[in-house]
């Protein structure tokens, strides 16, 4: 399981770094707290780091009932598919919202089986 937990670290640190740029873009547009409207650069930048929020949620749970019920392997490249799909989320949305599609697919494709391919191997196992 230290391939889940390196891979589940990766996604954090990316959260993280989506946090920063967040604040940064606060900061850099004017913004100030608790205010989440302004500048629309400063907005684009808070979606995503709500939405990559909301994904976590599944995100996270899904990862490592994946890996404990099904393959960790697979559960590590998903877990990649979805670095990867968040990575291209935010850089999209960021530049325009329009472009946000291929990054969201990806990051919703890969919950949308660690999610089943969980709930199916726990159940399996179950009976």
């Amino acid at each position: 399981m230290e391939r889940v937990a390196i891979v589940t670290a990766l996604v954090l640190a990316e959260y993280l770094v989506i946090v920063w740029l967040t604040g940064q873009s606060r900061g850099r547009h004017g913004v100030p707290a608790p205010s989440m409207t302004g500048d629309v650069a400063f907005e684009r930048w808070a979606r995503v780091q709500g939405n990559t929020v909301e994904q976590l949620v599944v995100f996270l749970p899904a990862l490592w009932l994946f890996a404990m019920y099904v393959s960790e392997l697979w559960a590590c490249v998903l877990g990649l598919v979805f670095f990867v799909g968040r990575a291209l989320f935010a850089r999209g949305y960021a530049e325009d919202p329009a472009k946000r599609g291929p990054g969201f697919m990806l990051t919703l494709g890969a919950n949308m089986i660690l999610t089943l391919g969980a709930l199916i191997g726990a159940t399996l196992a179950a009976f």
